[in-house]
């Protein structure tokens, strides 16, 4: 399994910080946003390698990080060629280019992760989850708040864990269930990429391409074990500082 990080966004809510620096390399109690993650993932024996999406605006940054690295896996870094947040390419296609990078390999499955979120659980549970369903597999926690519903991707699943609604930041949620931006897919459903764009997926949000396979196959959701701290602004960002102080 193959970690896809997304870090090519431009982060225009917490500027001036992320103004000419990138959010997922921001530290958080000394250590950067990604390396939290990866720290995470390097325990987890599933993972055999990472692929670092990044824009071009911010890519100098990512080599540099790079060359901190101790982990024993590859790190591959890749350019989106984007350079502002105009032209931005959007999350789905940054998966592509990502797939791009390691082209080839047959019989892969993939972990799509967001570069600026931190959680307070491994991804060991949701690693497993989806190994035993063998389908795509999303994470999903409650929210019962509307307005962060109609900000985020809300789903219903049956007893089995099996989606049956999954809608993209509805104005009327059917559930209460969020799907922050954690992914497990196959091969076969990567592959489903292009016929998705195609089709009208959007290509901004990671999830409505998760939200598109939902109609073509049976797509499960891991309840997260614990919390997952999205940093959107610089609320969320100095509040995630101190929360973390005590993390090791």
């Amino acid at each position: 399994m193959i970690a896809i990080v997304l870090a090519a966004g431009y982060a225009t809510r917490l500027y001036p910080l992320t103004e000419n620096f990138p959010k997922p390399l921001l530290p958080v109690n000394e250590k950067p946003i990604l390396n939290w993650l990866l720290d995470d993932l390097e325990e987890q024996e599933e993972i055999t390698g990472y692929v670092i999406v990044s824009n071009h605006k911010f890519i100098g940054y990512f080599e540099g990080w790079k060359e901190t690295l101790n982990y024993k896996k590859p790190v591959i870094l890749v350019d989106d060629g984007s350079t502002d947040n105009e032209h931005r390419l959007g999350a789905v296609k940054d998966i592509q280019v990502a797939l791009e990078a390691v082209k080839g390999r047959s019989g892969e499955s993939f972990l799509v992760i967001a570069g600026d979120n931190l959680l307070d659980f491994s991804f060991r549970e949701f690693i497993q989850f989806s190994q035993k369903k063998q389908a795509p597999c999303v994470m999903c926690h409650e929210e019962n708040d509307l307005k962060r519903q109609q900000k985020t991707a809300i789903i219903v699943k049956d007893a089995e864990d099996k989606i049956i609604s999954y809608e993209e930041k509805p104005e009327v949620p059917k559930g209460n269930l969020a799907v922050p931006p954690f992914y497990c897919y196959r091969e076969e459903d990567v592959a489903q990429i292009d016929e998705a764009i195609k089709a009208g997926c959007s290509t901004d949000a990671p999830g409505s391409f998760a939200a598109w396979l939902s109609h073509q196959t049976d797509v499960y959701a891991w309840t997260m074990s614990g919390k997952r701290h999205d940093i959107g602004d610089r609320a969320s960002y100095d509040a995630v500082q101190e929360i973390m102080k005590n993390q090791a």
